[in-house]
């Protein structure tokens, strides 16, 4: 499908840019900063809060200003509930701000929902880590389809990598509305990441928060929530780390969802397993902080995946496919699912491994240099 086509936008154009959620909100953020910054456009920010208290915790952490908050979140959500909230609130925000383009991000229900809304105004769209795919609509469920969806509607597709150009080129998409850039996740965690090790007093305040920390012993990470894990996935985790937990020289620490499909099952399975350190979800500074510390990470997250090789820190991918086979290909990511022996197998083989593990620890990050926010931002005012 060829991009869709509108009028030629007005020299000094006013951008929209819309989130919902904090892999959204850090991910936008580099973006939002340079705009706000640029003298070629007139910059908003729309929030829908599709979840609440997490992406104002990114707001109140990079201090962006919100021109408009749809407050979207309700107890017990559907994705019903959050796309007709998002639908029908961004009808009103579009009718108010009359951008001359919508920005937004990644394939969530607020991404793929206020693409709908800015399709329907006639408002041309610019998606931003667009072309990822794992080539199966139920995996992961719904962000397949929304990121498809969003690309289906988005003029401009800025694809964090080569192998995201060519997925789009490969649905139809015109090469010249695709822009390679990198991932704009990297330039957020480089910055605060270059903060964290130049602010003595804020690495103080973030050590101490977690006094369990022991230095001796290699942490490995954990954070496991995906819905395609709750059937059997999460119980299969757990018993892996449970076998993990008996190493004397590892201590596993896990951030567990608040979803009672996953902190039930997590807390009944190895709630009071030694050695296992269960926390509630961190806010992204001390979430940085554990990655630093960590010798290695265990995730189903897309976005601890493009993060934890920034900062030299093997992945075990405990999903069955991912849209980020770039980690794969480069090696600083391994795919496992949630197959007991895999895990093991894998993560023993890192632990006492030392070349195993430097081969890698070492590896080239696919996911960007720190600079792909400028190319978005360069890029919408040369080819808008």
């Amino acid at each position: 499908m060829n991009a869709v086509s509108h009028p030629k936008l007005p020299s000094r154009r006013k951008l929209l840019i819309v989130f919902g959620t904090r892999p959204e909100a850090l991910k936008c953020f580099p973006v939002a900063r340079a705009a706000l910054a640029h003298p070629g456009f007139t910059t908003e920010i729309c929030v829908t809060g599709q979840h609440r208290e997490m992406v104002d915790q990114v707001i109140e952490l990079t201090g962006l200003p919100v021109h408009y908050d749809l407050n979207i979140m309700q107890p017990g959500q559907t994705l019903f509930d959050v796309t007709s909230r998002v639908l029908l609130g961004m009808a009103g925000v579009l009718e108010k701000a009359k951008p001359d383009i919508v920005i937004v991000q990644g394939d969530t229900t607020t991404a793929m929902t206020a693409a709908l809304a800015a399709f329907y105004k006639r408002i041309p769209v610019a998606h931003i880590e667009a072309g990822l795919r794992s080539h199966n609509i139920n995996s992961p469920f719904p962000e397949e389809l929304n990121r498809k969806i969003a690309g289906n509607i988005a003029t401009w597709h800025f694809a964090p990598t080569t192998e995201a150009r060519d997925n789009l080129i490969a649905e139809g998409k015109a090469a010249n509305t695709i822009f390679v850039t990198g991932n704009t996740v990297i330039d957020t965690l480089l910055h605060f990441s270059s903060e964290i090790d130049a602010d003595k007093l804020m690495n103080a305040k973030l050590a101490a928060r977690f006094p369990f920390i022991d230095p001796t012993k290699k942490m490995i990470l954990v954070t496991g929530h995906r819905r395609e894990n709750f059937d059997g996935g999460i119980q299969r985790i757990c018993t892996a780390l449970k076998a993990l937990s008996a190493r004397r020289d590892v201590q596993i620490i896990y951030p567990v969802h608040p979803n009672p499909n996953v902190r039930s099952v997590v807390e009944a399975e190895i709630g009071t397993v030694p050695n296992i350190h269960l926390i509630d979800p961190q806010d992204y500074l001390p979430f940085l902080y554990l990655q630093k510390q960590s010798y290695l990470v265990l995730t189903d997250s897309g976005g601890v995946q493009e993060e934890a090789p920034s900062l030299g820190k093997p992945v075990l991918v405990m999903r069955e496919n991912t849209e980020r086979p770039e980690g794969i290909a480069a090696g600083t990511a391994r795919l496992v699912g949630t197959d007991i022996e895999k895990i093991l197998a894998n993560a023993n083989s890192l632990l006492d491994d030392e070349s195993v593990y430097r081969g890698m620890a070492e590896r080239h990050n696919p996911y960007g240099d720190g600079q792909a926010a400028t190319r978005i931002v360069e890029e919408l005012l040369n080819h808008g």
